[in-house]
């Protein structure tokens, strides 16, 4: 069973309530031959990020799959609204797709000009996902998150993450404003190395990151885990426990990348193509190389992913609105 198929079977939502697009409403067309030239795989975001990164991964093996190259272009900006624009907005041939995380879902709530409409795009498959990680100093007093949330009690606390509404940004501002019911002033940074520097500085107690980016520096000793959001501790870094084992029962907050195409691509080639990334995960290689970024696989059907997008669109803009944040 995938990932996503637990977390759908454990949240209810295999019914297909809150589907986001109704698979009989894609344009109806055989897949033929697709495809039989090159897929161009619109990264949202820059170089070395989770979506690039597992963009890549998977690209590779559905190149050898295709016998077709699946060309990779980062266009990133605009916390990766410029790359949903663009595809959105592109021919519904099957030939551009676009690679985005869960800021796809985010970004429609935190802002009124994130420039697409969820509708304009179908998911096609569920790929990857990593806890957010909640990173210290090695020698910072708290031990954990008990602890942590003691020490804001009773002094400022302030965190660092890769930008205002990011999993990760949404993540720590759900534990400690509604969950733990505490103060913490969010300093957002360019990205995620940036905000662990100043951790590293002293220029503020903790910051909240995508598993990857913090996950040799945890191995290293350089910042220390506090908690990662998963339901489950991370194979990557088995030793850094769960905020559910640390009291904070039903967190599952992950950055998860997935493959996108524009609402009226034919729904044969938006089949294949989840038939496609799902073979791509299978293969033990691919596996690999995503474990060892600190990514788990995790495929799916085309209605679990449609049902998993929606979701999470839902969850976070409730996120979003419970903490009264925006960017325009």
């Amino acid at each position: 069973m995938s990932r996503v198929s637990r977390v759908l079977g454990r949240r209810g939502l295999l019914g297909g309530a809150g589907a986001l697009l109704p698979l009989t409403t894609f344009a109806q067309a055989p897949a033929g031959a697709w495809p039989d030239r090159p897929v161009r795989m619109a990264v949202a975001f820059a170089p070395a990020g989770p979506a690039d990164l597992v963009g890549r991964i998977v690209g590779d093996r559905l190149t050898q799959i295709w016998g077709q190259a699946a060309v990779i272009e980062n266009r990133a900006g605009a916390g990766g609204n410029i790359g949903a624009q663009l595809v959105a907005r592109a021919r519904p041939d099957g030939y551009t797709a676009l690679v985005t995380t869960s800021a796809f879902a985010v970004n429609p709530s935190l802002s009124r000009s994130a420039g697409y409409r969820p509708e304009e795009l179908v998911p096609a498959a569920l790929m990857a996902s990593t806890p957010n990680l909640l990173a210290v100093r090695p020698d910072f007093p708290a031990k954990d998150i008990g602890e942590l949330i003691a020490y804001a009690r009773r002094q400022p606390l302030n965190f660092g993450s890769a930008g205002v509404g990011t999993t990760p940004h949404l993540s720590a501002e759900r534990l400690f404003r509604l969950l733990a019911k505490v103060d913490a002033q969010h300093i957002p940074f360019t990205g995620a190395g940036p905000a662990l520097t100043a951790v590293l500085g002293g220029q503020l107690e903790l910051a909240s990151v995508a598993l990857p980016a913090a996950m040799e520096m945890v191995r290293q000793g350089s910042v220390r885990g506090l908690a990662v959001t998963g339901a489950h501790r991370s194979a990557a870094l088995p030793e850094v426990p769960t905020l559910e084992e640390q009291g904070f029962t039903g967190v599952d907050d992950v950055t998860w990348t997935a493959l996108f195409f524009p609402a009226a691509t034919p729904a044969a080639i938006v089949a294949k193509a989840n038939a496609d990334v799902a073979q791509a995960l299978a293969d033990p290689g691919t596996r690999s190389r995503l474990e060892a970024v600190g990514f788990d696989a995790m495929g799916g059907s085309l209605e679990e992913a449609s049902t998993y997008v929606a979701n999470e669109i839902r969850r976070w803009g409730e996120v979003v609105r419970a903490i009264g944040i925006t960017t325009d």
